[in-house]
């Protein structure tokens, strides 16, 4: 059975080469007997796998019994694996069959392994070493064989460091590990997915299937999905429920993702205005509105030369400041162009970065126009004319000269101007 056909009949979607490999890990283990551990964050869908395997498997036709370790009671989680017998404990009143001997000659799937406490971790080691069990209350070993697959969703090596997971069980588990993928690492699927849940939605409900217009998709795949495919489905069928007009645009996608469009931002621009715009991009668009506002300055000042200087000084500044401008432009370009493959640009000191693009304009070895009068020279006393004009204003003083009032505040501080 080829890739393709697994996908289809088992409702897979998605063409992430992250996926596939997983998948064609599950096809390739499925043909042996050997135990499988699949990992991966809550919500990737791991609970498909193991049917995969299954139906794949010389068990097929046996039994296949999925079993929710996180969801059973400490105090029955024995009972309810390997059985029990009569009397056992207050309340047995009749013989049980576990789970165990129920799946003898199938295929067994212990979803969230390691929430299993470590005395039921023994029992079940030992039905990984020898295929043999003893029910509650028994002194009688049973034999079984049934192919075992187990899950989770946490660091099991991390549990085993704390005390919590027997190192031994988990050796036995991961004879073959199977990864899945999370959503953010399947960016390509995820507007595909989006679609197939908003037909099944409409459908479902009877009504038309929401759409998403440019940047709705754009800000869909770049949300951090935490509760990955089971997340993305909760949005789709919520937005498909609620809103009544089905072409969805960025505003109204984003007032139903959580925290990442809802975060205030230390920077100056408007929320609402920004509510689509990831907090990276907006890092972004706040530097190249930076790069704006020296092109805004570097006008000012040369006017400013044009009253005061030579025509040959003017156009030898003029030439400076563009090749200076310029640099300040390839810094935030190359930030850009390299923002993917840096985890930390998130973290970037905006006023760090908007000095260096700044200085790269007009540094402390600017040369002399005119024997002491120099750019900073220049620019001090513009700053400073400008709220004299506006008495102190500096709303007013930064729209008179064209800057933005956090780049003229700095220039304030810069030159301690009172």
């Amino acid at each position: 059975m080829d890739l393709q056909t697994i996908k289809q009949r088992f409702g897979v979607l998605g063409n992430s080469p992250s996926l596939e490999r997983a998948l064609d890990i599950a096809i390739q283990v499925a043909t042996t007997d050997l135990t499988v551990l699949i990992t991966g964050e809550s919500g990737v869908g791991k609970e498909v796998f193991p049917k995969i395997i299954h139906s794949l498997s010389s068990k097929k036709h046996g039994n296949y019994i999925a079993v929710n370790c996180g969801a059973i009671p400490e105090g029955t989680i024995d009972s309810e694996l390997f059985g029990h017998e009569k009397g056992s404990f207050t309340g047995a009143h009749d013989a049980r069959k576990g789970y165990f001997e129920v799946a003898d000659g199938g295929t067994i799937f212990l979803d969230e392994v390691a929430e299993l406490p470590l005395g039921t971790q023994v029992r079940l080691l030992r039905v990984l070493e020898s295929g043999e069990f003893m029910k509650v209350g028994s002194s009688k070993g049973q034999k079984t064989d049934v192919r075992v697959i187990a899950a989770s969703n946490v660091n099991i090596p991390e549990a085993i460091s704390k005390g919590r997971f027997r190192q031994d069980l988990y050796y036995r588990l991961n004879t073959v590990p199977i990864q899945i993928p999370s959503l953010r690492e399947r960016k390509e699927d995820i507007y595909l997915l989006f679609r197939k849940f908003a037909s099944d939605f409409a459908e479902k409900y009877r009504m038309p299937s929401i759409r998403l217009d440019e940047e709705a998709q754009k800000i869909l795949i770049r949300y951090r999905w935490d509760g990955n495919i089971r997340q993305l489905k909760n949005i789709a069928e919520q937005i498909s429920i609620i809103e009544k007009e089905k072409a969805i645009d960025a505003p109204t996608l984003a007032k139903y993702l959580p925290d990442t469009y809802n975060r205030d931002l230390p920077i100056l621009y408007n929320k609402k205005e920004n509510e689509n715009i990831s907090e990276r991009d907006l890092l972004y668009k706040v530097f190249f509105d930076m790069k704006r506002d020296l092109t805004d300055l570097k006008k000012v000042v040369l006017e400013m030369l044009k009253r005061e200087g030579s025509e040959s000084k003017i156009k030898e500044k003029d030439t400076e400041l563009m090749h200076k401008l310029d640099a300040g432009y390839e810094l935030i370009q190359n930030s850009k162009e390299n923002k993917e493959s840096r985890e930390d640009d998130e973290n970037m000191n905006v006023e760090n970065f908007d000095d260096q693009v700044f200085d790269s304009l007009s540094t402390h070895d600017a040369e002399v126009i005119e024997e002491s009068l120099s750019i900073q020279k220049k620019e001090e006393d513009l700053i400073r004319r400008a709220l004299e004009k506006h008495k102190g204003k500096r709303k007013d003083a930064a729209k008179d000269l064209g800057i933005s009032e956090r780049t003229l505040y700095r220039k304030i501080k810069e030159y301690n101007i009172i």
